[in-house]
């Protein structure tokens, strides 16, 4: 019982954490800060206004971190490496999903499922695939990707929610 359960669900989300750490810091260290850019393509935004310069750092340093104290547990030396690919596949994907919706027309702060959730994960999870040659066994099994998708959905409306709550948010989602 225990190998399927760290198999699909423990490893995953050690796995993965520093991807959420990175993804959740720039909504609570964000605020104030100049947006990354005003430029435009298209006669539309390129991304929008709360893609700001200090959380943009502050989620990549956050992911770091984590992948940092994770890389300390025995067996997980590795991890500083996936924490600082995550960050940046992380934000990547993020910044990938806001201009999509800046280029659809899609206003700031209205919800598109699916762009909203999983740019920032699919990237993570890109950017980490080369550490695998160097590191064999390391990336989740397929089981714990789908998993991760899952719990993604999840977490991504409950933090969303709970932060809109607590107004670090202006919207719920």
């Amino acid at each position: 019982m225990y190998n399927w359960l760290y198999t699909i669900i423990i490893y995953p989300v050690i796995f993965i954490l520093p991807a959420y750490v990175a993804n959740g810091a720039p909504v609570i260290f964000g605020k104030g800060s100049r947006p990354l850019t005003g430029a435009t393509f298209r006669g539309r935004p390129l991304l929008g206004r709360h893609k700001t310069r200090r959380g943009l750092a502050a989620g990549i340093c956050a992911g770091i971190i984590v992948g940092y104290l994770e890389s300390l547990a025995p067996g997980f030396g590795y991890m500083l490496a996936v924490g600082m690919t995550e960050a940046v596949g992380t934000h990547f994907g993020d910044l990938l999903g806001s201009f999509m919706k800046r280029q659809a027309g899609v206003q700031e702060g209205h919800q598109v499922p699916v762009l909203d959730q999983y740019p920032f994960l699919a990237f993570a999870l890109i950017f980490t695939l080369p550490i695998y040659a160097y590191y064999p066994g390391s990336f989740p099994s397929v089981y714990g990707i789908i998993f991760l998708f899952m719990l993604t959905w999840v977490m991504h409306r409950l933090t969303n929610l709970g932060a809109h709550r607590l107004k670090i948010k202006e919207v719920p989602w």
